[in-house]
């Protein structure tokens, strides 16, 4: 036997309903439609416009004032890719019972500006008539700043590929069909030649793996203790040794400096990246500064307390960056007037630093020329404590 709320046998208590919603508050979420990033849209059970958020007059570029009690498909015309009416294909309120809404698709409103849209229909019960139509709306800038970037990216890979691979094709057949009539010289030229180019395509793969796991957050960092010092001093008797005068380097270390537990291989990387750019591109002496610093990481307790980051400033003495690039310099794609490659070489050292918890920085130097600062934290691995 049930029993309902007055205790009387027989009677079941009734269902409880859920608030009704208000026209302060046609989301039921209690919150500000007008806090939410994207355009947010509803219309009621008459298909008149309710709600009309400031991103959704943003996006649309219609004032709420005209958009509110207006019919939904007057408010917000949309018509799909191949200029046929959005409202009327979908029917929120006639078409499918079973129907709860619409996959965000790319549409087009008055004046051909696309905008990616989304619809929930609202109903007082499964099949019952819909209540609201709920329409969600983004712009599209993001998604087509990124499309240019991957396109970008693909056009700078297929020519930097290009010429090597154009290089090493010719060398081989010429190798293969004339080997007899060329002397050892010519062919170790030819060969030297074809093995630089070799590099040059692997160091590109390379370029385009870091980039992939950078933007996806999968680069890997394997911290090992990092003799910074004896790191660079490395890089520089590499120059050395290639033919650029001892003096053309000053490196200053700063003792005692903490222990640096990064990634040994990928810290060769930033130095090799930016001692490179110091060298082609800049004049004069190249600085490098290993000094101790305060941990760059954000919050941390450490902040103010001495020797808790290792700071690297590798600085030239030639041009320099002009002030209104320096914003720009660690994206992808950007050369300075003289710079060659791909343009990636930045951004990654970027990607590598904030991977390891560290800051890099950009700037001038005293001498006039190009400044680049990346300060990395020295904690023990957790697996090491």
């Amino acid at each position: 036997m049930s029993v309902g709320t007055s205790g009387a046998p027989g009677r079941r208590e009734a269902p409880r309903l859920p608030a009704p919603r208000t026209a302060g508050d046609p989301t039921g979420l209690g919150i500000d439609p007008d806090d939410l990033p994207d355009g947010l849209v509803v219309a009621d059970e008459h298909g008149r416009v309710i709600c009309f958020n400031v991103a959704a007059a943003r996006i649309t570029a219609v004032p709420a004032e005209e958009a509110l009690g207006q019919r939904l498909e007057k408010a917000l015309p949309l018509e799909d890719l191949e200029g046929r009416r959005w409202w009327q294909l979908t029917d929120p309120y006639g078409g499918l019972a079973t129907r709860v809404g619409q996959p965000e698709r790319n549409l087009l409103l008055h004046g051909g500006r696309e905008v990616l849209v989304s619809a929930r229909y609202v109903r007082a019960r499964p099949t019952g008539p819909v209540r609201r139509v709920v329409v969600s709306l983004r712009d599209t800038e993001a998604r087509r700043r990124t499309e240019r970037s991957h396109a970008e990216l693909i056009a700078t890979v297929a020519h930097e590929l290009r010429s090597p691979l154009t290089s090493v094709k010719g060398f081989t057949a010429t190798l293969l069909a004339k080997w007899e009539r060329f002397t050892d010289d010519q062919k170790r030229l030819m060969l030297e030649t074809v093995d630089a180019d070799a590099d040059r395509v692997t160091r590109l793969i390379a370029e385009l793996l870091d980039i992939s796991r950078i933007d996806s957050g999968r680069l890997e960092v394997r911290r090992q203790l990092v003799d910074m010092g004896a790191a660079v001093g490395r890089h520089v008797q590499a120059y050395v040794a290639a033919g650029q005068p001892a003096d053309r380097f000053l490196v200053r270390t700063e003792q005692p400096l903490p222990e640096l537990w990064a990634d040994p291989d990928k810290i060769d990387q930033v130095l090799s990246n930016l001692i490179e750019n110091a060298v082609r591109h800049g004049e004069g002496t190249v600085t490098i500064d290993i000094t101790a610093a305060s941990s760059p990481r954000e919050g941390d307790e450490a902040e103010n307390i001495e020797n808790t980051a290792t700071s690297v400033t590798v600085s030239d003495e030639g041009p320099g960056i002009p002030e209104e690039s320096m914003n720009r310099v660690f994206t992808r794609f950007w050369r300075g007037s003289k710079r060659g490659g791909t343009g990636l070489g930045l951004y990654i050292v970027k990607g590598i630093v904030e991977a390891h918890g560290g800051t890099i920085t950009v700037g001038r130097a005293v001498g006039g020329g190009a400044r680049f600062r990346f300060t990395l934290p020295v904690g023990t691995p957790a697996h090491l404590l």
